[in-house]
């Protein structure tokens, strides 16, 4: 290789050709004989490509492991407050599940971007608010309003961890983006992480096993409790300190699901219409269509943000286009199917959860499908469909916030 960069050395077409072929080889090669060809304009210009390290950004962007492993624990130490205190692990996770990741998280992201002060002390009396609320709430078998509450909680939680991940840029579109590949690849790099972890844990108590040795009881007691906590921070220090190792994979699960998605659904909905299962007369139906639908919505947001990392070919934006119009579909169906309930059975705090959720999504996917048909129609920036993703967050955030702290008391906590 040494050769070919010489002769090609004004040849910058060749240059980027070797470049691409084998970068490490490259630049290793490059780097040795850098002082016998560092006159070379082209050479100076190819040294500071291959060799540039912004300081300031680096310094700025690591997260530190020793913090990493201290808020692991305090997380695992957190999942395992109902051993210690001797506390009922139905009443303990049903309302504090969210509290065992997100609190970690905010911090770790507080940490990486020096947050104020103030952004902080905003946060964490936020956190404290919200965990003395939900375990004030009547405990109650039969109580929807504490369900509801529990799980839209989790959202507003979500919701501070963006706060939080956004420093002092939270208005600015482009961060808020950023935030939502974030989650993209925090699911990618947490399944694989569960993956490996389930395959160690396998081999580690079946080779105990063979010695006459059950170990299963301790593992599950003493150290998945410990680990599943951690594997959100792992993940994400992985993630913020090497970000080459999702940057190829999310884009291509983009790629790949979005058009088998698509192609899902095409073949599901004409099946719906055949068989016997009815979303207006089954609810445990209706609920699997919701779940469907906010992971399809999920799926779309997580296309979009990848996808807008580069360039979009139009064959992509009339995939993203078809899935956004297929949803609003499946959505409708979802929305009329709860207006039927309300009108037969009359209203219940689920039924008016749901109801008002799937609004607010219905309104969002119209809005990312019209400016998805412009920019396959009269080539509009993608930039702008993103911006309706970002400048909508707040709204569910709104809604979350009505469901979680109102609805306990305007159904008197039934």
């Amino acid at each position: 290789m040494k050769e070919q960069i010489i002769q090609h050395l004004d040849n910058p077409k060749e240059l980027e050709a070797l470049y691409r072929q084998n970068k490490a080889g490259f630049k290793k090669t490059f780097n040795q004989i850098y002082e016998e060809i560092k006159d070379a304009i082209s050479a100076q210009i190819w040294f500071e490509r291959l060799n540039f390290k912004n300081e300031a950004l680096i310094t700025n962007s690591k997260i530190h492991l020793p913090f990493v492993i201290i808020l692991a624990i305090l997380a695992g130490f957190v999942a395992k407050l109902p051993d210690i205190f001797i506390i009922r692990p139905d009443f303990f996770y049903q309302r504090n599940v969210g509290f065992i990741i997100f609190p970690f998280l905010v911090a770790l992201f507080s940490e990486k971007n020096k947050n104020s002060l103030l952004k902080n002390l905003i946060m964490l009396a936020g956190m404290i608010v919200f965990v003395i609320y939900i375990n004030l709430l009547p405990e109650s078998e039969l109580s929807d309003t504490l369900l509801l509450a529990c799980i839209h909680l989790q959202l507003i939680l979500w919701l501070i961890l963006g706060f939080s991940f956004t420093g002092t840029e939270f208005k600015n579109h482009e961060t808020r983006m950023n935030f939502l590949r974030y989650n993209g690849d925090l699911i990618v790099m947490s399944v694989i992480i569960l993956l490996a972890g389930a395959l160690f844990s396998s081999i580690t108590i079946g080779l105990f096993s063979i010695i006459d040795l059950d170990i299963s009881e301790f593992f599950s007691k003493y150290i998945i409790v410990w680990a599943l906590p951690a594997v959100p921070l792992i993940s994400t220090y992985l993630i913020q300190n090497n970000p080459q190792l999702v940057n190829k994979v999310s884009p291509i699960i983009a790629k790949v699901f979005t058009p088998l998605t698509l192609i899902t659904l095409c073949i599901y909905l004409p099946a719906l219409l055949s068989s016997d299962k009815d979303p207006y007369q089954d609810r445990d139906f209706l609920i699997i269509f919701n779940i469907l639908l906010i992971g399809v919505l999920a799926l779309i947001f997580f296309s979009i943000s990848e996808h807008t990392k580069s360039v979009v070919s139009k064959t992509n934006l009339i995939l993203l286009f078809s899935l956004t119009s297929i949803t609003v579909i499946i959505n409708s169906i979802a929305l009329s199917a709860i207006i039927f309930r309300i009108a037969e059975w009359g209203i219940t705090p689920n039924r008016l959860a749901v109801i008002g959720g799937n609004l607010i999504i219905l309104i969002n996917l119209l809005l990312i499908g019209y400016n998805l048909f412009r920019s396959v129609t009269k080539n509009e920036e993608i930039d702008l469909v993103e911006k309706r993703i970002t400048g909508y967050l707040p709204y569910y955030g709104l809604w979350a916030g009505i469901v979680t702290f109102l609805f306990p008391l305007i159904f008197k906590f039934a």
